[in-house]
């Protein structure tokens, strides 16, 4: 149950759709979107680099994966207490320094003689994935408190659908380098990025509650003593589950789907990825302005998840026989999953000012770690249904959650933010 404050004098300094918060939550999400896909893109020229086998390429490089993904949990409660207790900024900044550490030391792994180079990979990627889960949660925090609620949907849509853009960029930096030079530019990224930071100010609905002691501020525990807090953040996480299940299972896996169509030409998963997120960006920009038109956040979701399961039937069951029309099917299909900004604004908007932040961090990282299930689930199916079965019951169980969750979950659209949570 929430409880309204009282309207405080310390007001938000910045309420311009372009002004300074929004712009460096954009780039930020840009360099974390950059630094999260890097690991997926060079991880076979890296591991080969290193001197090992196809067979361990597979093994190691998953591994190395789970680890980024465990960091990305634990970084995602770590983040979000943080910025509920300490501060957006103090996210912003931690997050960014830490990553980008990470990302730059990952440049010198050949060079690597005091432990073993593949225990420094997964122990950098690990310490990655905990700077990685901070960046959009707390900026989206930032910037859904520092704008007018008319303009929050837009506002955080250009923060995602700029920052996924991040994808294409790290692709072709891949491409035009090598993947040392790579993760070296992801450092150097992160390091602008902390100096244009500089100028930005904490949110005013922040510094409001953080005068008040006798708020509790940031208790990750409290979505689970209170039934009607706990569903509405179980709803939050299941509203992404199908984003995660057309990157992670139909992209991500797009070589043995296009296998399993008959497709004659070799399908490139990382090409599939990157135009799963040209797709996603184009649909994160353009769910602002759809939720702002029904004037409402679940519409707007709700439309975009069911484009996103039309053209998910088209990929699997329509007899897809090129390699061109499938790279197609996954920019469709990226654009229909293109509500992840508004799913994470969702996230934001539906806790007060003292648990927002811890929301909207570990809500979208906790959809993150669920890949792991998924392709867990995908890999045990497979023998006994198929490539293209096993992949679509994967896919019912997450579109019946995501659906259900979104059509059950109150809307926000237009709600004041200035409240807190008891």
């Amino acid at each position: 149950m929430a409880v309204s404050t009282v309207s405080s004098k310390t007001e938000s300094p910045t309420v311009g759709l372009f002004s300074l918060p929004v712009i460096v939550a954009a780039l930020g999400y840009f360099v974390d979107i950059y630094d999260l896909l890097l690991f997926g893109i060079v991880r076979v020229p890296s591991l080969k680099d290193l001197g090992l086998s196809p067979e361990q390429i597979s093994t190691v490089g998953a591994s190395i994966l789970n680890w980024q993904m465990g960091g990305l949990l634990l970084g995602g409660i770590l983040w979000g207490v943080l910025g509920d207790k300490r501060g957006r900024l103090s996210v912003l900044f931690g997050s960014i320094i830490t990553y980008s550490i990470a990302n730059i030391a990952c440049g010198f792994i050949t060079n690597i003689t005091f432990m073993d180079p593949i225990t420094y990979y997964a122990l950098m990627r690990f310490i990655a994935g905990i700077g990685l889960a901070g960046e959009l949660g707390a900026g989206i925090t930032l910037v859904s408190e520092v704008l007018p609620k008319e303009k929050r949907a837009i506002g955080t849509s250009l923060v995602a659908g700029i920052g996924l853009f991040g994808a294409v960029v790290a692709y072709f930096t891949v491409k035009l380098f090598d993947w040392q030079m790579a993760f070296f530019v992801g450092g150097g990224l992160g390091v602008g990025l902390l100096l244009l930071r500089v100028g930005v100010v904490e949110s005013g609905m922040f510094t409001n509650v953080s005068s008040q002691e006798h708020v509790s501020r940031g208790n990750f525990l409290s979505f689970f003593t209170n039934k009607n807090r706990f569903s509405r953040y179980l709803k939050c996480i299941g509203i992404g589950l199908p984003t995660w299940f057309v990157i992670g299972i139909l992209a991500t896996f797009s070589n043995e789907f296009g296998k399993a169509l008959g497709i004659t030409e070799e399908i490139q998963p990382g090409l599939a990825i990157m135009w799963c997120y040209v797709g996603l960006a184009v649909g994160d920009l353009a769910s602002g302005f759809i939720s702002q038109a029904m004037a409402s956040r679940k519409k707007a979701v709700t439309l975009l998840m069911i484009v996103s399961l039309v053209f998910g039937l088209i990929y699997l069951y329509f007899g897809v026989k090129s390699a061109t029309l499938l790279y197609g099917l996954c920019l469709a299909m990226g654009f229909g999953i293109g509500y992840w900004a508004m799913f994470v604004t969702i996230g934001a908007e539906q806790f007060g000012t003292n648990l927002r932040a811890t929301a909207a961090t570990t809500v979208p990282n906790m959809v993150r770690g669920t890949v792991i299930l998924m392709t867990s689930l995908y890999g045990s199916l497979k023998p006994s249904l198929g490539i293209i079965d096993a992949g679509a019951a994967v896919g019912l169980i997450s579109f019946i959650i995501g659906f259900y969750s979104i059509l059950t979950i109150p809307e926000t659209h237009g709600k004041d933010l200035n409240y807190l949570e008891e």
